[in-house]
C-alpha cells in the first residue's frame, strides 16, 4: 500500500501544536494541520508490510494492539496517497462511525502497532484519518443520507455518548426508528462534557448530531430514564431498549478530612466548566474557578491531564498531579516489545503547559493522599501526601503498595480534583431495568454478547465493559446494534468490522 519506498523517502510529519503559552489563552483546539499535498506524502509512508498489525485490534499481554474497529488502515492510507479522497472516506466509514471524534481524541493504537514503528517512526495514520473526514465535510461527502426504507421497528437508546450514538447511527441506517434519551441538556455524553473543548470542540459533536437528526434519529435531552421516564414505559413503547449510560460512578478517595470544602470529582469539574463555557463563555460563574488557587489533582490518566490543562487556562497559582504508579520508562523496555502497546511515559498537552507556565512537570509519582487538611471554617487548605513503595507479598506473590515511613509532605491546596477513574453502572438505572450486574458492577451479558438478563434490553459501551476508550465505545455500539438488528429481523447486514 502507498508508495513502496515511501517510508524511506518521506519523514513522518504531523500537525503543529500552538505554543503552550499561546494556547492556554482560550479553550479552542490548537493544532494546525498539514495541507493536502503534504498529507498525501504521509499516506505514501504506509508500507507493504504484509501483516497490517495497525488494523488487528488484538489482545497482547492484556493490552490492545492495533485498532479495535479494525479500520482498513492500509487501504485508506493508499487512497490518501493517490488523492482518492472520496473513496478513502467510503473505506473509513465502513468500520468507523465517527472518525471526526477518533481523529481528535483516540490515543492512536493503530500507530503504536505500525510496522514502520519497529525501526523508525510510524505512519501518521491518525492525521490521515483527520484529513479524510474533514475533507469529506468540506466536499459534502459526509452529508446526511437518510435510509430509503423503514422497517417499522422502534428502538430506544439510553445515553448519547460514543456507544449510544454508534448504536443509534447503525440501527437508523438499517431503517429502524431510533430515539436517543439523554439526561443532560446537550447530546454527546462523554464527548460533550467529559472531554474538554481544547481536545474536542463541541461544534464538532453538534455537527455530527445535526446530520444524524437529518437522517431521522430523534434526540430527547433533559430526560433521565429511570427517574423522569419509567423503564416499563420504554419497554412498552419500543421493541428493544439499549442501555449506553457509561461507567458513571467516580472512584472516591477515602482519607482523613474528605469532607473538606473544595474537593470535587474531576468529571463534575470538567462538566461544569464546559457547560459554563458553552452557555456564557464562563461569564455565568457556574463552575469551579481555579484562578489564583493551588490545585492538587489525584490521578495520572487522561482525565487528570485534562484537569491540568483546564486549571492552567483558569490561571491557577500552582498545580500538582499525584500518581500512585511509578514513572514509566521514556523508551520501550525490553519486556515490552513491538507490537505491544508501548508502556512509556507520555507527557500530554496539560503537562506540557504546566512545564511552560511553572517550569516543572506537575506529576508526583508513587504517592498517595494521607490527609486533606481543613482550616477553621472547614475549607481545604492543604493536602498531606506520602510516598509509596511496591513490594512483593510472600503469600500471594502479588505486588502491594506500602507507605514509606517519614516520606510525608504537605502541599498547599484550596482545590482538589479527584480523577481516579470510574466504577460501573449507576444503580438506579440497573434497578429500573432489572438487569443483573457482574462482579465489577458492569451490566452482565454472556461472553461476547450484548443482550442483558432482562428481556428486550441490550447494553453497550462502558456500562458493559467498564471504563475504556472512545474507540472501544464505538466498537461496542456497532456490535450491540448488530445484535439488536438480528434480534429484530432474524438476520443482520450491518457491518461491524
Amino acid at each position: 500500500m502507498g508508495k513502496p519506498t515511501g517510508f524511506m523517502d518521506y519523514k513522518r510529519e504531523v500537525s503543529k501544536a500552538a505554543q503552550p503559552k499561546d494556547r492556554i489563552k482560550d479553550f479552542n483546539e490548537f493544532h494546525e494541520h498539514l495541507p493536502q499535498e503534504k498529507q498525501q506524502m504521509q499516506g505514501a509512508r504506509c508500507m507493504e508490510c504484509g501483516v497490517p498489525f495497525c488494523q488487528a485490534g488484538m489482545n497482547i499481554c492484556g493490552m490492545t494492539s492495533g485498532c479495535p474497529l479494525h479500520n482498513l488502515v492500509p487501504e485508506w492510507n493508499d487512497l490518501v496517497y493517490t488523492g482518492n479522497w472520496k473513496q478513502a472516506y467510503n473505506r473509513l466509514k465502513k468500520t468507523n462511525s465517527f472518525p471526526e471524534f477518533t481523529s481528535r481524541v483516540c490515543p492512536a493504537l493503530c500507530e503504536a502497532a505500525c510496522t514502520c514503528g519497529l525501526n523508525g517512526e510510524p505512519v501518521a495514520t491518525k492525521e490521515n484519518e483527520y484529513a479524510i473526514i474533514e475533507n469529506a465535510y468540506a466536499e459534502g461527502y459526509a452529508a446526511a443520507k437518510p435510509p430509503k426504507v423503514r422497517t417499522g421497528k422502534r428502538v430506544a437508546v439510553v445515553g448519547s455518548g460514543p456507544a449510544g450514538l454508534a448504536v443509534a447511527d447503525q440501527l437508523n441506517k438499517r431503517g429502524h426508528s431510533v430515539t436517543v434519551y439523554e439526561r443532560s441538556d446537550r447530546i454527546g455524553g462523554l464527548l460533550m462534557y467529559g472531554i474538554p473543548n481544547m481536545k474536542l470542540e463541541k461544534k464538532i459533536v453538534e455537527r455530527k448530531v445535526k446530520i444524524m437528526e437529518e437522517e431521522g434519529v430523534i434526540f430527547l435531552t433533559g430526560t433521565d430514564v429511570g427517574k423522569d421516564v419509567k423503564a416499563e414505559a420504554l419497554l412498552k413503547e419500543y421493541h428493544k431498549v439499549v442501555l449506553a449510560c457509561g461507567a458513571s460512578n467516580p472512584r472516591d478517595i477515602q482519607a482523613a478530612g474528605r469532607d473538606a470544602k473544595g474537593i470535587y470529582f474531576a468529571v463534575d469539574f470538567l462538566k461544569a466548566n464546559t457547560k459554563s463555557l458553552l452557555d456564557s463563555r464562563l461569564e455565568d460563574g457556574k463552575y469551579v474557578n481555579a484562578r489564583d488557587k493551588n490545585v492538587v489533582i489525584i490521578g495520572g490518566g487522561d482525565t487528570g491531564n485534562d484537569c491540568v490543562g483546564t486549571v492552567i487556562r483558569h490561571g491557577c497559582k500552582s498545580v500538582t498531579q499525584i500518581e500512585m504508579m511509578p514513572k514509566a520508562p521514556d523508551t520501550r523496555a525490553e519486556n515490552n516489545p513491538w507490537p505491544e502497546w508501548p508502556k512509556v511515559c507520555k507527557t500530554d498537552y496539560g503537562q506540557e503547559e504546566a512545564i511552560a507556565v511553572f517550569g516543572h512537570d506537575p506529576r508526583i509519582y508513587e504517592s498517595t493522599v494521607k490527609e486533606f487538611v481543613k482550616d477553621k471554617n472547614g475549607s481545604l487548605k492543604a493536602v498531606k501526601t506520602v510516598k509509596l513503595a511496591w513490594e512483593k507479598e510472600e503469600a500471594t506473590g502479588r505486588m502491594v503498595r506500602k507507605e514509606v515511613e517519614g516520606s510525608e509532605q504537605t502541599l498547599p491546596a484550596e482545590i482538589v480534583l479527584i480523577a481516579a477513574g470510574f466504577l460501573g453502572t449507576q444503580k438506579y438505572v440497573s434497578d429500573a431495568f432489572k438487569v443483573e450486574l457482574d462482579g465489577r458492577t458492569n451490566v452482565k451479558t454472556a461472553a461476547g454478547a450484548y443482550e442483558t438478563t432482562a428481556k428486550n434490553v441490550f447494553v453497550a459501551g462502558d456500562m458493559h465493559r467498564g471504563q475504556s476508550l472512545v474507540v472501544w465505545a464505538i466498537r461496542e455500539g456497532r456490535e450491540a446494534a448488530r445484535a439488536v438488528d438480528e434480534s429484530l429481523m432474524g438476520y443482520s447486514n450491518l457491518m461491524v468490522q
